[in-house]
């Protein structure tokens, strides 16, 4: 996988909750940090968040993971993320840019990075969000820009300006990283990297294509057909 990675400008973060998962990508040395949330985690069937979290951490120390506050109240999610940071010296605390109401976390999200805790600010799709964190975000912050890319492309928006406008927006925050958020396939990796991207995270199954890098379209052509075939004969289709 090192082949193709080393290709890259563009930082590869594993998204997801299965811990063997996480371990896979993480022993195999080509990820560069892990993301996670709670509907992430409820879908592994997690239900001891505290025991996920420090299971992680004990295995993954030299690199960054995110770990989402559940909260609505912003002073819970305050004390929430205290309890992350306390886990690890590599977790960074992830805080929704708004809560459930609408209501901006951007004061939350400034006392954060004022006292010089790594916050991955997520769920951001809106102009106006990724300008407003921009107005708060000083040099010295460590803050990872998580814009759901995905999801922009979901509702007719094309990304690729939003991402660069984004890069070129925190230029001269030196400490703010703009990450891809929810690709939904393969060629968003290549964009993220073609856009200037510093992060995408992505599930460890969309990153185990990137070995499809620069395939033979021919070659990949008659694969494809010999799969049809070979499944209709193991059905054993007739007409």
């Amino acid at each position: 996988m090192k082949q193709y990675t080393s290709r890259l400008r563009v930082a590869l973060f594993a998204d997801g909750a299965d811990i063997k998962e996480m371990l896979q990508c993480y022993e195999q040395g080509w990820v560069k940090g892990f993301t996670t949330n709670p509907t992430l985690m409820a879908k592994a069937g997690i239900r001891d968040y505290a025991g996920f979290a420090k299971e992680v951490l004990r295995n993954i120390k030299d690199l960054p993971v995110s770990f989402e506050v559940f909260s609505d109240e912003f002073d819970e999610m305050e004390k929430q993320a205290d309890k992350i940071v306390a886990l690890g010296p590599n977790a960074n605390v992830k805080i929704p840019i708004t809560n459930t109401r609408g209501e901006s976390s951007l004061p939350l999200i400034q006392r954060l990075l004022d006292r010089g805790i790594m916050v991955n600010v997520t769920a951001l799709l809106a102009d106006s969000q990724i300008r407003g964190l921009r107005e708060i975000v000083k040099p010295q912050h460590n803050v990872i820009v998580s814009i759901f890319a995905g999801r922009l492309a979901d509702t007719g928006v094309d990304p690729i300006p939003v991402m660069r406008q984004a890069v070129e927006m925190y230029k001269d925050a030196t400490g703010a990283k703009i990450l891809w958020a929810s690709p939904r396939e393969v060629l968003n990796i290549y964009q993220a990297d073609q856009t200037g991207t510093h992060i995408i995270t992505a599930p460890a199954s969309l990153l185990s294509k990137l070995p499809l890098m620069g395939k033979d379209q021919e070659q990949y052509s008659l694969e494809t057909v010999k799969m049809f075939y070979d499944d209709a004969v193991k059905s054993g289709f007739t007409l």
